[in-house]
């Protein structure tokens, strides 16, 4: 892990609440919430991340109730959404409805697929939201290594600008060296990488997330198939800060499955 004393400073601030969307049906790996790691459901291993942050709540959002059920046999606290949302903002968002929550409070959006979450960057994401008033949602980013990586169209990069505000994100190389000749020979200019990569973890004000879910697509986010870019395009500041710790990847594949299920074999 990073040695950070910040990741430590995020814990004063404990006002907000997570939210955890957990739909059953995922096109890569079919009930991937309900998929076991070493004797726990993924989502009991996501809600647990999660139960070690200072949120003062956490919800779990979900249309299924096979979801819902296992949801309830760990302790977590359910809510069941419509089943036609076409993102996890869509469902929190109908969540935030339900609760008749304040537009200036502060919703942390934990993916459903991340067993290993660190805590400290629930708290990172959430107190950077709460010191950043003109901006209407807070993300993280860490930064690119490898060449593969950057070329990568999967993972995806943003661009920030001096006071640490988002100026784009996409899944181009950017920002890219233009004289570098990354195509000629990549391997020898691997100290030319000066991208960082976005960590789809999301700290939102609740006026700001219900805004975002009544406008159409934008026409870069169809382009690139990234909602965040929906909220550049109406005008909304997204705060970007480097992670205070490591971020352990998603699970998107069996493989990746197969992977986690033997690093907790191996503790």
């Amino acid at each position: 892990m990073l040695e950070d004393k910040r990741c430590n400073f995020f814990e004063i601030f404990m006002d907000f609440t997570v939210i955890i969307p957990a739909r059953y049906g995922s096109s890569r790996l079919p009930s991937k919430v309900l998929s076991d790691i070493s004797g726990k459901t993924m989502l009991q291993r996501v809600w647990e991340q999660a139960a070690k942050s200072n949120a003062r709540r956490i919800i779990i959002a979900t249309d299924d109730e096979r979801v819902a059920s296992e949801a309830r046999e760990f302790g977590g606290e359910v809510r069941m959404t419509r089943i036609d949302h076409q993102s996890g903002s869509d469902r929190i968002n109908e969540i935030t409805v339900q609760l008749l929550l304040e537009d200036a409070e502060v919703i942390v959006n934990v993916q459903g697929d991340e067993p290993l979450i660190p805590p400290e960057i629930i708290n990172q994401v959430a107190y950077n939201l709460n010191e950043n008033p003109v901006a209407g949602v807070a993300t993280l980013c860490v930064p690119i290594v490898e060449i593969d990586d950057f070329l990568n169209p999967n993972v995806v990069k943003v661009v920030v600008d001096d006071r640490g505000f988002a100026l784009l994100f996409s899944r181009a190389p950017i920002p890219w060296p233009r004289d570098s000749g990354f195509f000629k020979d990549k391997s020898s200019h691997q100290d030319l990488i000066e991208g960082f990569r976005h960590i789809g973890l999301y700290a939102y004000r609740v006026g700001t997330l219900r805004r975002f879910v009544n406008q159409p697509q934008s026409d870069l986010e169809k382009i690139e198939r990234l909602e965040q870019l929906r909220f550049m395009s109406q005008g909304v500041k997204i705060h970007v800060e480097t992670a205070c710790c490591d971020v352990p990847p998603s699970i998107d594949t069996k493989e990746d499955l197969l992977n986690i299920n033997e690093f907790f074999r191996n503790l």
